[in-house]
């Protein structure tokens, strides 16, 4: 299996250029995967990737990247951007690869890059951004549906008090603390659970749920006309 240039772009070349030279990497280099680790494992396919095995980083790229461009999205809002960012999160995997430790799940080293890539992407661009930086109600990208909202055709009204409903849900998303709002998208938006949210967030578990409560608190008090 080759590199999958056409779902990183340009970064794919200066991974290329990486894999090649891992190629001659010294063998004492290679981690050892601990022998109750699944072999069908993200885990242990990252530890290939660290012992320079292109076929396994390409399956990790087909499988996250576009969940990854999904989840950057929700946060900044700008397709363009999120795919950038989707494959600078996959360059830091590759540089990083020897310092990967299979206690850690996969997912949540990847999560925790992408996270952190969001938040100082927010942060530069402050000053840049408006009220439609992120919408916790909007539709998806590819397939145009919203959460929450019925299957059958709404009326004229209802589409109304849907999109008031959006907008409201999208100024007091925005009003939470950053790592609320991070918490929310990564608690709505992929499942996560408290655990790999907390491990993302370096949080304990309880205190991962105590500032999801607190967000959900705070939407709640401020979206109370609209329950």
């Amino acid at each position: 299996m080759v590199l999958d240039k056409s779902a990183l772009g340009a970064g794919a070349q200066l991974l290329e250029v990486e894999l090649e030279a891992r190629q001659s990497a010294r063998p004492e280099l290679i981690p050892a995967a601990p022998a109750e680790l699944d072999p069908a494992g993200d885990a242990a396919v990252m530890l290939r990737v660290a012992a320079g095995d292109e076929e396994s980083f390409n399956y990790l790229v087909q499988k996250y990247h576009r969940p990854m461009i999904h989840f950057l999205f929700r946060m900044v809002r700008n397709q363009g951007v999120a795919e950038e960012m989707a494959q600078e999160v996959f360059l830091r995997i590759y540089r990083s690869r020897e310092s990967y430790r299979a206690e850690a799940k996969f997912t949540t080293w990847l999560y925790r890059i992408a996270t952190n890539l969001a938040v100082n992407h927010a942060r530069d661009t402050r000053h840049e951004r408006s009220a439609q930086t992120i919408y916790l109600d909007s539709p998806d990208p590819e397939t145009g549906t919203t959460p929450d909202v019925a299957d059958d055709e709404p009326s004229v009204e209802q589409r109304l008090l849907r999109d008031e409903r959006m907008a409201a849900i999208r100024q007091h998303v925005m009003a939470l603390p950053e790592r609320q709002r991070m918490a929310v998208l990564m608690h709505k938006y992929q499942g996560m659970d408290y655990k790999q949210i907390g491990e993302v967030l370096k949080l304990s578990e309880s205190a991962t749920k105590s500032l999801l409560f607190r967000a959900y608190q705070t939407l709640r008090d401020k979206l109370k006309d609209f329950v």
